[in-house]
């Protein structure tokens, strides 16, 4: 690969012009290498763009050029290639490549892509110019996103090494392919982070999104409920010898007692998305709000309070997160938007919303836990659950076999 430099505009648009979309089977391809490599340029263009704050003419290009979709396309072209022919690849006894370092390209790929959307994605009409194909999106920041969550709960985030992601021009050659599977699902952390970022973008333009893409969200994925979780398992936030670490930059960071009033990025990104998807008109006169939604919804302002406990100033450096990446505000605007925060993660603001807790199904009190093999009733306790089984227990296998039927 060669080495990235600054782009003249004449360079940048022959680049946007040539994107195109592969097939599954010419992907590590003398074409596709190239690509990806005209990717990268295109990718620090952008960051530099971004940085630089002097227009953004990658983000132009792409929109102009229809690329969009293409970037959509190439980026669920090669996850499925890591799902479905890397572990194959990395399993064949005879497969002892002399040069892993093609493969790894392949493995970075979709880091490559996932970071250049999130880059053009905070201008609306980048996510008005993916036209269908945002819905592919969607699927794919949910997937991530579900799969974070998942990983979270099994034991969470990844330790300090395995967060060091390496780029193609770091690493060697001759790695064995399992080595490289390996560092292809620790990059997942990352790509997943950037997920977020991408979806919070999308919840942006909520109010002019079509029906279909609403229903995708709200409906086929039930993002709220999602974002809820990931905010109760926090993957990006860890404790290590007594002291905070974040997750940001694609590695930990030990955060500086000063600092730990300010809120991380991904804390920003998921409170921004409840917030676009909540207070939506749009979206709350689509949302159904279940006896599940409901009762996820009402974690929120126990997330809320704790937040406030711990540091009274989050809730303000949600406010200004936000408005400083829309507007330019005044110190009035700012006190007036953190007081509209507050106001909207009241609990009886919520309750507003979704009034019905859910009860026990045994003894009635307020329920937390749900069961898991079914997600028709609710429980306070496991104690509830095991005196409740002998009446549920029949109903549960049936309905959980009729899902698997669907």
């Amino acid at each position: 690969m060669g080495d990235l430099e600054l782009l003249l505009p004449g360079e940048a648009a022959v680049l946007v012009r040539g994107l195109r979309s592969f097939p599954l089977r010419e992907i590590g391809s003398g074409g596709w290498n190239q690509q990806h490599e005209n990717l990268e340029k295109l990718n620090m263009q952008a960051i530099l763009d971004a940085t630089a704050s002097q227009g953004e003419p990658i983000q132009e290009l792409l929109v102009t050029h229809g690329k969009i979709p293409t970037l959509v396309e190439e980026l669920i072209a090669v996850e499925m290639w890591k799902q479905k022919v890397f572990p194959v690849l990395c399993r064949l006894e005879d497969f002892k490549p002399q040069n892993t370092f093609p493969i790894y390209m392949v493995v970075h790929h979709e880091a490559s892509i996932i970071n250049l959307l999130e880059t053009v994605f905070f201008h609306k009409e980048v996510c008005e110019s993916a036209e269908d194909a945002v819905l592919d999106l969607i699927d794919y920041c949910h997937r991530k996103l579900t799969l974070l969550v998942a990983r979270s709960s099994r034991g969470g985030p990844p330790e300090e090494e395995e967060c060091q992601s390496s780029t193609p021009m770091q690493l060697e050659h001759h790695v064995a392919p399992q080595e490289l599977q390996k560092q292809a699902e620790l990059m997942e952390f990352e790509i997943a982070s950037k997920a977020l970022s991408v979806l919070r973008y999308i919840t942006d333009c909520v109010d002019s999104l079509s029906l279909s893409t609403l229903n995708r969200m709200l409906s086929t994925h039930d993002l709220p409920c999602l974002l809820v979780e990931l905010l109760e398992h926090n993957p990006w936030s860890r404790r290590e010898g007594g002291k905070l670490q974040q997750f940001e930059g694609g590695r930990w960071q030990t955060v500086a007692p000063s600092e730990q009033q300010k809120l991380s990025k991904l804390d920003g990104q998921v409170w921004i998305a409840l917030y676009n998807l909540l207070l939506s008109h749009e979206a709350r006169a689509r949302y159904c709000f279940t006896s599940f939604a409901k009762g996820q919804l009402l974690k929120i302002p126990e997330i809320w309070e704790r937040l406030e406990r711990e540091n009274r100033g989050k809730w303000q450096a949600i406010a200004k997160y936000q408005l400083r990446h829309v507007f330019s505000p005044s110190e009035q605007d700012l006190r007036l938007q953190a007081r509209r925060w507050a106001e909207t993660y009241r609990l009886d603001v919520l309750e507003a919303i979704a009034p019905e807790r859910p009860r026990c199904a045994y003894c009635s009190a307020e329920a937390s836990k749900r069961c898991s093999r079914c997600q028709n009733e609710w429980y306070c306790c496991r104690e509830c659950q095991v005196k409740h089984w002998e009446k549920h227990g029949k109903a549960c296998v049936l309905a959980a076999q009729g899902d698997r039927a669907k």
